[in-house]
């Protein structure tokens, strides 16, 4: 062999024991940046959260043929896709409480190169599987200086040098635990969650897509998010607009329609204030199926520590009925179901739309309602109409029926009570009603119930069983005119001496009546246990009444 081929030989071998070298060398250096970056992300959420991190696995793949293009490079471009699973972040020095988060995968990609850099950036992380627990306020103790957990989180918010530029989240989970654990604790399911960052220390922008388990509908909701305040996590700022389409009120047991709501909410994770509209065009109860548009504009404070929902007044129109309601659904310590207590005020409402929501067929009375009321519902398991509670007043003026039947016989009643019985000209007479009512355990009782047209007064007390369908009212009927004075011809004259018997209480007639019997068919007469007939009063006038 030459010199020259022997120059050739020794130099290709060299050349083969460096290239062997430094793919041994890569292959080292890959095995090595395994370890390195689970140190690293340990130790990044560890700072960065406050709390004990268990990484279950975490695997490291490189681009084919990398081992020489990072020793050549020093790393710079080489993209590493770090896959983790089973990812636990527990609170210090709280081994018993849920974990703050729990993470079943993630997917991220690294540049190499920039491992060993002060600031370090990630470009996207998706996140699959994502829960997240906020415990109540107080529960983060500060293991390390013995200073208050919210001041530790915003030192350690300055303090981390990665920055992640977005997350994506599917199937993800917020959970805020009450202070009392035998609670059910508030869960939001959120499907698909995409947060930009802004920088460190800085709220993130976020975009949400979920599914509303009751009622049924699709939220999309945008906004800001943060700085986490691992300290104090519920402490979180959260705002942003919402939009709630298609929403199927068909799911409750009471009423029907579907809602389409907008709005904006700004607060903290724990504590949001939302402000809003919702409006369903076709709000019905399913018990009478008539369907009245409801529109609202509410201002709710909702307390995610224990659920209560607080409700400022809240203007609402029925139809064109306008009325405002206030209140809370709430949870006393020692109840097992949560309660709604609400404040209603109706002053300028329209019988027909009310009537229209309330019954089947047609309004058959028009009129204006001033309405307040008391609405308890203790219990919101079951039945709502076993366990509403109502107390309030009603006041309907300028009534006028519908029916031509009913406003027929209000027209008689007014004629023989100004004792003008053949008078065709008292017609279409306007009633008035008024009443102050309480339901509970599907019996509502009139304390007071008074019904009265020009001539006439009706004031009755009592009550209606609503699962028995009984009627139970007593009370008295007034006249202006003289019982004699209601009738023409010879039962004119054969009523004259009883006049004077039915003649008093400041009435020209004045006579004890009662209703009972069902809803279908009521029966009106004398009420003959409080009122016997006065001695000597013909049959014809009992009768009669």
């Amino acid at each position: 062999m030459s010199r020259r081929e022997k120059y050739v030989a020794g130099f290709g071998a060299a050349a083969i024991v460096v290239l062997i070298g430094l793919i041994v060398t890569g292959a080292i250096l890959s095995r090595r940046i395994e370890p390195y970056i689970r140190q690293q992300a340990e130790q990044y959420l560890r700072t960065r959260f406050q709390a004990d991190v268990r990484i279950a696995s975490l695997h490291v793949r490189l681009p084919k043929l990398s081992p020489l293009h990072m020793l050549f490079t020093r790393g710079r471009g080489t993209i590493a896709t770090v896959e983790g699973r089973g990812i636990v972040m527990r609170m210090w020095g709280r081994p018993d409480a849920p974990p703050l988060f729990a993470i079943q995968k993630f997917v991220t990609g690294i540049d190499v190169g920039a491992l060993g850099d002060s600031a370090q950036h990630v470009s996207v992380v998706t996140v699959t599987g994502l829960e997240i627990n906020i415990p109540p306020k107080g529960e983060r103790p500060d293991m390390s200086t013995g200073k208050s957990a919210a001041d530790a989180g915003d030192r350690e918010e300055s303090r981390t040098s990665v920055v992640i530029d977005r997350l994506d989240l599917k199937k993800t989970t917020l959970v805020i635990l009450p202070r009392d654990r035998t609670k059910t604790p508030l869960r939001f399911e959120i499907h698909d969650l995409k947060l930009q960052s802004a920088g460190p220390g800085v709220a993130m922008k976020y975009d949400a897509m979920l599914t509303n388990p009751r009622p049924p509908g699709k939220i999309h909701s945008f906004g800001s998010f943060g700085p986490w305040r691992s300290g104090e996590p519920g402490d979180t700022p959260l705002n942003g607009d919402y939009t709630f389409d298609h929403a199927d009120l068909g799911v409750f047991s009471v009423v029907a329609g579907i809602l389409q709501s907008t709005g904006r909410f700004q607060g903290e994770l724990d504590s949001i204030t939302a402000r809003g509209e919702a409006y369903v065009p076709d709000f019905r109860l399913k018990r009478s199926g008539n369907p009245v548009p409801l529109r609202t504009k509410f201002e709710v404070l909702i307390d995610g520590t224990n659920g209560n929902v607080v409700l400022k007044p809240i203007v609402a129109t029925l139809g064109s009925t306008h009325f405002t309601t206030s209140g809370a659904v709430f949870k006393h310590d020692g109840d097992t179901h949560r309660s709604i207590k609400l404040n209603v005020n109706m002053p300028h409402g329209r019988m027909p739309d009310v009537l229209r929501l309330a019954m089947k067929g047609e309004p058959f009375m028009e009129g204006d309602l001033n309405l307040k009321t008391m609405l308890e519902v203790p219990n919101l398991d079951g039945k709502v109409k076993d366990k509403l509670r109502l107390d309030g007043r009603f006041d309907i003026t300028e009534a006028h029926f519908l029916k031509s039947t009913i406003q027929d016989q209000i027209d008689n009643l007014s004629r023989r009570g100004q004792g003008q019985p053949k008078n065709e000209g008292i017609d279409e007479v306007i009633s008035r009603m008024r009443g102050s009512f309480k339901l509970d355990d599907s019996v509502i009782t009139f304390r007071e119930l008074t019904f009265g047209v020009d001539g006439a007064d009706v004031q009755l007390a009592g009550s209606y069983d609503l699962n028995a369908d009984v009627l139970d009212f007593h009370g008295s009927l007034k006249l202006d005119a003289k019982v004699s004075q209601t009738v023409t011809g010879w039962k004119h004259w054969a009523l004259k001496p009883v006049d004077r018997f039915l003649s008093k209480n400041g009435a020209g007639t004045y006579v004890k009546i009662q209703v009972v019997g069902n809803s279908k068919a009521p029966k009106f007469g004398r009420d003959r246990e409080t009122a016997p007939d006065p001695k000597g009063t013909p049959s014809r006038l009992r009768s009669a009444l």
